[in-house]
């Protein structure tokens, strides 16, 4: 990627994005792969972190994972990310599938399913550090982080968003920035979807997701080990062991709301409740790191496109984090809008179709890249859904449903490739 630095892109190669959390960071790279520009808004203030420095985990108990589809994994490899993200990424070889005293149980392997893996566990500080890094770098983005969107407006030809640095130095006061195009990636509570007047329908789960890592006395062997419960869908996934050879784990425990703070505050009452629900499929838990909590919630905008402005990432579709899908299926949305704006920009350049200049906010184009992610979004929102249900319901019947279905799926040949391809992200 080679362009000269401009601190004023081309009026019409020029796209802006609101929220630089995982998702607008990629966004804003995938972009610049494509030779496109944009201004990223960010309302935190974002850490000063040297090139070298925490290239070593300080703490190897302290941090929040993401697994990484395969797909994922292939769009960070083709915008050159995934080497550096690879240091601190554990693939996973293997995924155990049971319920908790129950008598099913279910196995995907990797041998058996001809694949090189089933996706990566990242860690998040690792992964915003490299995308925050390569966004630094990009020739191609403007960041402005402490900076809060107040209004977003629109005409025929520009939507024109205006911000206020939250910097008491600056002196800069209202800014109004216009571009063809704005996606908003900035959350599940959105306020530029609020903006822009779309409603959304929101569910609220009862629960309560507890993220964070601990030890055991066991190597992971590239294992998940997804345990459901009545609660929820419990999980422990593999992490690159420690510097100094410890093995670790991601957790993602799911309780009632109003139960949680029993296992934020007491490490032992923790570890304890981990090893009954997970016996000895994971060895002996024996420490546990800080732990954080979200409360679950499913938030599905009306509309993911109005006029020049996109919905994405959460602000578009916040799910339940059973199976780890929400994040893949945000970064698949982002993939596909930046190809297809790459696209207009190239027939631009070379004159395809009478085309001279690109238009990225393109009504027809936009509502296009909308109908065309509603398989994929629909699909994985379908997956979540069914799983939620059917292995949260106490009736008995469901429950020798579910295991005689754990069953099936795991004696059946034809349909562990069809789910696993799915969950790969590899079908969209």
């Amino acid at each position: 990627m080679t362009a000269p630095h401009s601190d004023t892109p081309p009026e019409h190669n020029h796209v802006i994005v609101i929220g630089g959390g995982h998702v607008g960071l990629s966004f804003a790279l995938l972009l610049a792969h494509q030779g496109i520009y944009s201004t990223l808004l960010e309302t935190v203030k974002y850490p000063t972190i040297a090139p070298d420095q925490d290239r070593e985990r300080q703490s190897y108990l302290d941090s929040r994972n993401t697994a990484l589809s395969r797909r994922s994994v292939q769009i960070y490899h083709e915008i050159g990310l995934w080497d550096e993200l690879d240091s601190h990424a554990c693939r996973i070889d293997k995924v155990l599938i049971s319920e908790l005293g129950s008598f099913g149980r279910a196995t995907l392997d990797k041998q058996a399913e001809n694949v090189e893996s089933f996706g990566f566990v990242m860690e998040n500080a690792w992964l915003g550090r490299v995308l925050l890094q390569a966004v630094k770098a990009s020739p191609y983005i403007r960041l402005h982080d402490n900076t809060q969107v107040t209004t977003i407006s629109q005409d025929d030809d520009m939507a024109h968003v205006t911000t206020i640095s939250q910097d008491d130095d600056t002196g800069n006061g209202n800014i109004q920035l216009s571009a063809p195009l704005v996606v908003a990636c900035d959350g599940q509570h959105s306020p530029a979807r609020h903006m822009l007047g779309i409603g959304a329908d929101s569910h609220d789960y009862g629960q309560v997701g507890i993220v964070g890592v601990v030890e055991t006395d066991t190597p992971h062997k590239h294992v998940a080990i997804e345990k459901f419960s009545p609660a929820g869908p419990l999980a422990v996934l593999p992490l690159p062991d420690s510097a100094d050879g410890k093995y670790r784990r991601s957790v993602v425990f799911i309780c009632p709301k109003g139960d949680e703070h029993a296992y934020l505050h007491d490490d032992a009452h923790f570890l304890a409740t981990l090893q009954q629900v997970f016996g000895t499929d994971a060895g002996q838990f024996v420490q546990a790191g800080r732990r954080g909590t979200y409360p679950l919630t499913k938030v599905l905008a009306h509309r993911q496109v109005v006029g020049r402005c996109v919905l994405m990432g959460n602000a578009a579709h916040t799910l339940h984090p059973v199976a780890g899908q929400g994040f893949n299926l945000c970064l698949r949305d982002a993939y596909a809008l930046a190809k297809l704006l790459g696209e207009n920009l190239q027939n631009a350049k070379s004159g395809k179709f009478g085309m001279t200049t690109p238009d990225f906010g393109n009504q027809a184009r936009l509502l296009g890249y909308e109908q065309s992610r509603q398989t994929d979004q629909k699909r994985v929102i379908k997956f979540c859904d069914t799983i939620v249900g059917s292995f949260t319901s106490t009736n008995p019947v469901m429950k020798v449903a579910r295991n005689v279905g754990l069953i099936t799926f795991d004696k059946i040949p034809f349909i562990k490739p069809m789910v696993a391809t799915y969950a790969m992200g590899l079908k969209s």
